[in-house]
């Protein structure tokens, strides 16, 4: 028997069930989704800075677009706050790396 205790998407249980595996799984509250969406966020994260794999990032996104849904947010919302950031303290496209403040 191999342990997970993480959460998977959707469809995992099933293509588990497709390779001759016995899934064990169950629905979590609002709560314990939003802490283990937490967790994959960093373990996303985690693994796009070991791989640099676009595909981490994607993965990144979907966990971010769960966490925008779960706490009753929208991606606009997300778009609006980011753009609000951009036109007040800029972005990242200048490469401005701060070493120290005399």
């Amino acid at each position: 028997m191999k342990e997970y205790n993480k959460l998977v998407r959707d469809n995992i249980p099933e293509i588990m069930i497709q390779n001759g595996a016995t899934p064990i799984t169950r629905i979590l509250s609002q709560e314990e989704y939003l802490q283990e969406l937490k967790k994959k966020l960093l373990e996303e994260t985690n693994e796009f800075l070991e791989s640099e794999n676009i595909e981490e990032l994607a993965d990144i996104e979907e966990v971010i677009l769960a966490i925008l849904d779960t706490t009753n947010q929208t991606r606009n919302n997300l778009e609006d706050i980011r753009l609000k950031k951009v036109k007040k303290r800029g972005a990242f496209n200048k490469r401005i790396f701060l070493e120290k403040e005399l």
